[in-house]
Order: C-alpha cells, then sequence, then structure tokens
C-alpha cells in the first residue's frame, strides 16, 4: 500500500515540477493525473490487470475515504454563508451557464469520438 502511495505521490510531484519549471498553465496535480492516466493506459495494454499493480490496491483505500475532503469544503459554505447569500443572484448565474456550458462541450467531444470511432 505505502508503494501505491509513493507512485500516486510521484506522479503528482512530477506533474508539479513540470507546472512550475516551463510555467505551464495547467496545474501540476492534473499533469500527473494524465500521466498516471497514459501509464496505466500502457501498463493495461502489455495485459496486466490494474486490479493487481499496487496503485489499483491503494485505489479503494482512497476512494473510501474521498467523503472526508469535503469537511473543509462545508466548513468554508458554513463560514461564508453571509457572502454567499448577498452573491446568490451571481452565483446561480454562473452555476447554470457554466453547468449548461459543460454538457454542451461534452455532448460535443462525444459525437467527435463517435464519428471517429464509428466508420460510415
Amino acid at each position: 500500500m505505502i508503494r501505491g502511495l509513493f507512485i500516486l505521490l510521484a506522479f503528482q510531484l512530477t506533474g508539479e515540477a513540470l507546472s512550475r519549471g516551463f510555467a505551464l498553465p495547467v496545474p501540476g496535480p492534473v499533469i500527473g493525473l494524465a500521466g498516471l492516466a497514459l501509464a496505466l493506459a500502457l501498463w493495461s495494454r502489455r495485459g496486466g490487470a490494474l486490479e493487481e499493480t499496487d496503485v489499483g490496491r491503494v485505489a479503494p483505500v482512497l476512494l473510501g475515504a474521498l467523503s472526508l475532503l469535503f469537511v473543509p469544503a462545508g466548513v468554508g459554505v458554513v463560514q461564508y454563508a453571509g457572502l454567499l447569500a448577498d452573491n446568490a443572484l451571481a452565483l446561480g448565474v454562473a452555476l447554470v451557464v457554466s453547468t449548461l456550458a459543460t454538457l454542451l462541450v461534452s455532448v460535443g467531444a462525444f459525437l467527435l469520438v463517435k464519428r471517429w470511432v464509428v466508420a460510415p
């Protein structure tokens, strides 16, 4: 389990180093996650089962504790409830517009991938 955590943190550190070293506009953990996904895809292509890897064994443990990560956000919402209430309209509009934009981009990406995968 320690080795799996080390691998995850190594990818995050590598992504952070690349992001800061090259002044990229992408957060380091996102770059690390992309690298991890690429590495796991290559491992899977070689015929290895992902569940049997160190990362595959530590993933369910981390997912089991995922709800703990929402505690600081909940505390922040309670602490700034007045500020959120003052800006409720702007926040609501931003939430609706961003949700619609996400849905439209997701549908566009799906249709594009479907066009590539399904030959005419």
